[in-house]
This record gives C-alpha cells, structure tokens and sequence, in this order.
C-alpha cells in the first residue's frame, strides 16, 4: 500500500468514525499500542507518558524513545499531548512517517469531537436550567423562575397557553425547533423530566397565539410527524403553571382518540373553588404534622420537602424519581413518612384523594394552629352544596346520552378497587384490555386522563363520594 493510499485512508477514517477509528487502525497497521497521552493526566504506557512531557518541556515536535526491545514514536499534538506508538524492535520500516501523516487528520479530528462535547455540555446544562424553572413554576417560586427564565431566554410569557407535545424522543428537538420558528422565538420549551416523549412549550396567550375556532400552532405540531398529538390548556396567568399542565395533560388524552390528533382542555367546574370555603380549614389541619415536621437530621428532607415529594408522587405515582431526581427506595421511604405523619393509608385511593384535595387548597406551607384541631372531616367538607353541584357537573357525563354502556359503572368499579385495572377487570367480568378500553372511551368523554398520570381519579373518587353523602 503506498503512502498517498495510507493518507487518503487516514482522512477517511478521521471523517467517518473519528479518532476511535483512526487510532484503532494505525494499531493494527503498525502492529503495536497507538493512542493520545496527555502528560498532564498521565494517561497511556508510562513511557510514552514521559516522552510527552519531554516534548511539551522542550518544544519539540516528534521523538523516539529506546527501551530493550521496544521503541515509543511520538509526534505532538495541541494542548502537551501528543500521538505516541509502542511497538517492538523491529518496527514498521514506514511506522514514523505514517504517525506524522496521522498526525495532523486527527489533531482536526480531536478538536471537532471537544467542540461537539463542549456543545453537548452547554445544549445539557441549558437543558438542565429550563427543567429547574419548570420546577419553580410549579412550586409558585416565580420571582426566581423569571430571573433564570431572563437569563436563558426568552421570557416567560404571562399571561400564557401550555402546549404538552408527545412524539418519539428523538423528535422532540425537531419540534422545538419548529415550534421556535412558529411562534418568533416567543415559547418557553422545555423538555419534561418525567415522560421521555413529552415536551412542555408555553406560549403568549392572546388572539395573536390562539385565534378563535382553531389552533394554527397545534396544527403545525402534529403535522411534523404522525407520531404527533399535542394537548392544549386554557388561558391562565403564570402562576396557574400546576394547573395548566394538568389541562394539557387532560386534553392530550382526549387529543390520542381524534383524528385531528390535537384538542383543547374542556373547562369545566373546578373542586378548588368549589371547596375552598368549606375545606381550607380542614386542609389545614390534615397537613399540619407534615408542615410542622422538623427531620432529626440536618440531611433527611424536612416538611416542606416531604410536601413536594408527595405532591409529585401523586400526580406521577412511580415516575416521581425522574422529576424529584431521587432513587425509588429513597421515594419509598419519604411516602411511608408522610403516611406516618398524616395517619393515612396511600395505598387507599380514599386517602390518595383526601392528600390530593388538601394539597390543592393549601398552596404554601402552613404551621397549624389550635383553631384547625377542630376542623371538620372531609365527609362535612364533600357535604357543602357548592362541593356537591360539582360533584354532579363533573359525573354527569357518565349519565347523559353520549355515555358508553356501564360507563358509570365501570368508573364506580374502577374507583372502589383502588384504581388498580386488573381488579377493576375481574370485578366487571372482562378482560383487562376490555377495561382498559373502557375507560379509554370514558376518558374521552369526560375529556379527562384516567390510566395516566396525573390522572382524575383523585377528583373522581372525590365527586362520587360527594354524591353518595348527597344522595
């Protein structure tokens, strides 16, 4: 092989799979050890490691080091490295100038592959700080988000819509990217921490953003792959962000049964304003063990901690790990503490929806008091007539005349064996896809998530044991 067929290779190489590929075949050409030592880090034979440092510490570009039955060939690099060869005597007569030609391809090469690492770590630290905005939004910490929000750009839009776009992962960034150029620059994206294939864009309300009668930027969304399906929310100020993404969550649920693949949250009455009066004052009292918690240890999580990580475990069940960034037996062990705390029984949906609701009606950390001892129980809350025309709003879909057979039976089934389908199944006498199926049309028609979370099963169970105290 000539030397013009050994460079042309070594460009190739350099070009198509980069400096693993070059140093993988110069090894097997020469017949010996070839690799990148850098005399700072000490990496590589320990001859060739001295060898760099004699080049960097005199300035020169290639020598060869003897050894008893060995030669180490070295050519500099950038940056006090170099490309070293350890090969045994005899060596390759063409080892020495093949190294110089391989030297300079993979200098270019190695400089590419540290721009492309500096840019992953930048695309990943940005990447990182939007995903902790989107934390502080939903934990109502917006002076902050705004600052970090500022600094990334763009702005945070106020009052907005949240979009939620699920398609394959390896979309996502291409959605983005016309997302961006839909919208001028003006949405707020960020990638969401718990479902992979979900991307969370919030964009300027206003009939600018949205015009009446239809969505142009849902549209746009679906149409760039059929994999697409986007859920939209309402229009709510910034600090409604909790509230917005359940919207959009709800309505991309609806969004997987049509054809247009895109819908928009159906409003609807809403249980906090319903049970605010009568329910603040037993939220209270519920919550006041979590929130007056002080751990023995400064490194276990205090009150307010357990309070999130109980507001993401219900909302995200097992997927909470992801967005609180825990091990699961660490997320395990905070549910067991809240339990013990609060007296409840979380593997009961009962209970489930009790924490939910005072969650809801309590947004910041409170310290109890000797007035909130007497609170009412949740029974009188779900009693309060306001709590019970919700209620009936929010069941009477099950009922009306675009209702599936046994819908309200099968939700009543579900909702009493604890959310779980496979009891759910067995109790209505169908399989679990038949259930399953079910409650997939049940989701359309209450334009609600059920099998997913956040899921209204909380709000549901809560609604059917305000009617039965009603009724």
């Amino acid at each position: 092989m000539s030397r013009s067929d050994d460079v042309l290779r070594l460009h190739r190489l350099a070009h198509a799979g980069g400096s693993a590929a070059l140093l993988e075949w110069l090894s097997a050409r020469l017949g010996g050890w070839t690799g990148v030592v850098d005399a700072g880090r000490g990496r590589g034979p320990e001859t060739a490691v001295r060898g760099a440092a004699e080049l960097s510490a005199r300035g020169v570009r290639s020598a060869v080091l003897h050894a008893p039955g060995s030669a180490t060939l070295l050519f500099a690099l950038d940056g006090g490295r170099a490309l070293a060869a350890v090969l045994e005597q005899p060596h390759h007569p063409d080892a020495a100038t093949l190294l110089a030609d391989a030297a300079v391809p993979l200098a270019l090469v190695l400089r590419a592959e540290e721009a492309a690492m500096r840019e992953e770590r930048a695309a990943l630290a940005e990447s990182r700080a939007r995903e902790a905005v989107l934390h502080l939004l939903m934990n109502g910490r917006l002076s902050t988000a705004h600052q970090i929000a500022g600094a990334l750009g763009p702005s945070l839009p106020e009052p907005m819509r949240m979009y939620l776009v699920e398609c394959r992962a390896g979309r996502r960034a291409e959605v983005a990217r016309r997302c961006e150029e839909l919208t001028d620059g003006r949405a707020w994206i960020v990638r969401c921490p718990v479902y992979v294939r979900h991307l969370i864009v919030l964009v300027p309300a206003g009939p600018a953003a949205v015009p009446a009668g239809h969505d142009p930027l849902a549209e746009a969304l679906v149409a760039v792959a059929p994999d697409c399906t986007v859920g939209v929310s309402g229009e709510l100020p910034l600090r409604e962000a909790p509230a917005a993404y359940h919207q959009a969550f709800h309505a991309l649920a609806v969004a997987r049964e049509r054809g247009e693949r895109h819908a928009r949250f159906g409003p609807g009455p809403e249980l906090v304003l319903a049970a605010h009066e009568a329910g603040a004052g037993w939220a209270q009292a519920l919550l006041a063990p979590l929130h007056a918690y002080e751990p023995r240890r400064p490194q276990d999580p205090g009150g307010q901690e357990l309070r999130t990580t109980a507001h993401a475990w219900l909302n995200f069940t097992s997927h909470a790990t992801r967005l609180l960034k825990i091990h699961r037996n660490t997320l395990a062990a905070r549910i067991r503490l809240v339990e013990a705390l609060l007296g409840l029984d979380l593997a009961r949906l009962g209970d489930q929806a009790a924490l939910s609701l005072a969650l809801r009606l309590t947004p910041g950390a409170w310290r109890g008091n000797a007035a909130a001892a007497a609170a009412p129980g949740l029974d009188a809350v779900l009693r309060d007539p306001r709590v019970t025309a919700w209620a009936r709003a929010q069941l009477s879909a099950l009922s009306g005349p675009d209702a599936p057979p046994g819908a309200r039976a099968t939700v009543r089934a579900w909702l009493a064996h604890d959310a779980q389908l496979a009891a759910a199944a067995a109790a209505l006498g169908v399989s679990v896809p038949g259930a399953r199926k079910r409650l997939t049309r049940i989701e359309v028609l209450l334009e609600r998530s059920l099998l997913q979370s956040p899921s209204a099963r909380h709000d549901l169970w809560l609604a059917h044991r305000a009617e039965e105290l009603a009724g």
